[in-house]
């Protein structure tokens, strides 16, 4: 067999979304060779996925023709090859408009390839004495087999071309038995887990991925985030994403005894055991923030800002942003105003408007409102276009306003004089009253997020849709 010494680590894309092809570097003389077949950090930079292998598997095959296969699996592979040579074919066999898709080629030791879980696997040994090596990222178990998905190998829609004629090939009896393309049921995506789902948030995400069966919501009686039995009964291995739409947010009540314990409880303690889980099982966490993590003294607020709450509410949310932080898969998105399904400053101003009421309203509280439909929209946009992880701020666009400029928008928008509404400063608005502190500039800088190509709309346009 000759091998080709002294390949450029390359990947090579495939007709198969998420299968690569690689070349690997190998270093001859006069002794024999050697590779390094998996290489972390040289291959995640290259783009391969940090898919955290668990379990390496060799597969010694006597003879050539021997051919096995067509296996998709509930787990990732990084196939390569130890002595000899193969001819693999790979057939996508997840849902989606890939499925029944084929990919061939022949493989010696200086090249490997990634398999994602549900793409089917299959090869054939060119060569005697052929040593097929694969790490995987999840122990088999045979409930594990349980879940895979099978192709004939001589099946008429993927029309694979053997080298070795499979009459003369060396063939289980399961391998020839398994069903042809048209009578395969694809292997299910994994699913996104939305905790929180009974939420202004959690209300927006359900209408955005309504039909989406690969979406599940689960409100506080479907999971209790307080419970680690919640935890413990879920099977992990089926979720690829959590999104955190829970949240406490009485930021007044956070101030008293037992306010306070309930807002760390919510904020922090069960967001630890969400980031744990994700650590764990190498999930994406979504955590929803709030402007709160700031003290308001900055006219703009971008990613990189040193958290500086004021109260207790924020306080506690940014100790949950610090630890959604070590999760290596995740998104803070970071809202301020929210708008949504529910009680909320929007429909109470609206109400009153409607009531002929002429509110007394904070005038020095500088930002901008944030629709639950965008943040939702937000946050499966960066899921789907695979933005960098890490921390992005989201809210509604346009020109930053107070409360009360929000509050005389609505008037004028509900048929009501703009000069319904008073202007007062925050100080004024609370004295007397116990009040959590509220940082004055809210403002948050939406460069980052437009970056990746999403651009949230106007908080003018959304409001008078809002209100209509």
């Amino acid at each position: 067999m000759s091998i080709e010494f002294s390949k450029k680590l390359t990947a090579h894309e495939t007709p198969i979304p998420g299968v690569v092809l690689y070349d690997l570097p190998v270093h001859g003389d006069n002794r024999g060779w050697f590779k390094e077949n998996w290489q972390r950090e040289k291959m995640v930079a290259l783009g391969l996925p940090d898919f955290r292998p668990v379990q390496n598997n060799i597969s010694f095959n006597e003879k050539a023709g021997t051919t096995r296969g067509i296996h998709a699996e509930p787990w990732d592979k990084f196939i390569s090859v130890a002595t000899g040579r193969i001819f693999g074919a790979w057939v996508d066999l997840r849902e989606g408009p890939s499925f029944g898709a084929v990919f061939t080629a022949e493989l010696d030791p200086s090249q490997a390839i990634f398999i994602p879980r549900g793409v089917g696997n299959a090869f054939q040994t060119l060569e005697d004495n052929t040593a097929y090596a694969y790490l995987v990222n999840d122990h088999w178990s045979a409930d594990a087999q349980g879940q895979y998905t099978f192709l004939n190998l001589a099946d008429e829609t993927a029309a694979i071309q053997w080298p070795v004629p499979l009459a003369d090939a060396e063939l289980s009896d399961k391998d020839q038995a398994h069903p042809h393309l048209a009578d395969v049921v694809p292997m299910p995506a994994k699913m996104i887990l939305v905790v929180g789902a009974d939420g202004q948030l959690g209300k927006a995400l359900r209408e955005l991925y309504d039909g989406d069966a690969t979406v599940e919501f689960a409100g506080r009686a479907g999971f209790d985030l307080s419970s680690e039995a919640s935890f413990a009964e879920r099977n992990w291995e089926n979720y690829s994403t959590i999104i955190n739409a829970a949240a406490y947010t009485a930021v007044d009540t956070a101030e008293t005894a037992e306010g306070r314990t309930a807002a760390w409880a919510v904020n922090v303690a069960a967001v630890s055991r969400l980031a744990r889980t994700a650590v764990e099982h190498d999930l994406t966490l979504v955590h929803v923030s709030s402007d709160y993590v700031f003290d308001g003294v900055r006219e703009s607020h971008d990613e990189a800002e040193p958290l500086t709450p004021l109260g207790v509410y924020g306080q506690t949310k940014a100790a949950g942003d610090a630890v959604v932080s070590v999760v290596p898969r995740h998104y803070i998105v970071r809202t301020s105003w929210v708008i949504g399904e529910g009680n909320n400053f929007v429909r109470t101003m609206a109400s009153l408007a409607g009531r002929g009421i002429g509110p007394s309203v904070v005038n020095d509280q500088i930002g901008r409102l944030s629709f639950t439909a965008d943040i939702a929209a937000g946050i499966r946009h960066l899921l789907e276009s695979g933005g960098a992880y890490g921390t992005y701020n989201l809210s509604n666009d346009g020109e930053p306003q107070s409360w009360a400029d929000i509050a005389a928008d609505v008037y004028e928008l509900s048929g009501r004089p703009r000069t319904a509404v008073t202007g007062v400063s925050t100080e004024e608005y609370f004295k007397g009253k116990a009040a959590a502190p509220r940082p004055l500039n809210s403002v948050l800088d939406l460069a980052k997020i437009q970056s990746t190509g999403f651009h949230p709309a106007s908080v003018a346009s959304r409001l008078k849709e809002y209100l209509s």
